[in-house]
């Protein structure tokens, strides 16, 4: 039953990843290594290198362009405040954020997912719980 909004009382139903498979270092680097002529130690440091130079880059409040990947910036979100007055570094600024934007070719990857529903896996949400049950037909490495 959902617990709360419109539809509460009702039994509500929504899709859920069945599998939800993460990319690792570890494979990232092996997938460099074939894709170009680069040692594994080579591919290695070029990543360490690339996340010290985004890190530095962000400290200084700057944005990174990743080539076809997209850029990463910075954001800084701001409460509204009732006076000038109280427009102080304290008061007025969050946290700050970083933001990713992809370039066109990681977002056109992204839209080409396939997705299905598991009809068999599909169960009545419980106010929290899953709508689906995970399956057991995961991959190591998808793109190996």
């Amino acid at each position: 039953m959902q617990p709360i909004g419109t539809r509460k009382g009702q039994t509500v139903y929504f899709a859920q990843p069945k599998t939800e498979q993460y990319f690792t270092n570890k494979m990232l680097s092996e997938r460099i290594v074939r894709e170009a002529s680069l040692s594994e130690g080579d591919v290695k440091n070029a990543l360490v290198s690339l996340s010290n130079v985004v890190c530095e880059a962000m400290t200084l409040g700057m944005s990174v362009d990743l080539a076809e990947l997209g850029s990463f910036r910075l954001v800084v979100p701001s409460k509204m405040m009732d006076s000038a007055a109280e427009v102080t570094v304290n008061d007025a600024l969050k946290t700050p954020k970083i933001v990713f934007i992809p370039k066109q070719k990681m977002r056109d990857a992204a839209n080409a997912v396939e997705l299905s529903i598991d009809r068999s896996a599909v169960k009545a949400s419980t106010g929290g719980g899953t709508a689906t049950e995970p399956g057991e037909d995961e991959t190591e490495n998808p793109l190996g």
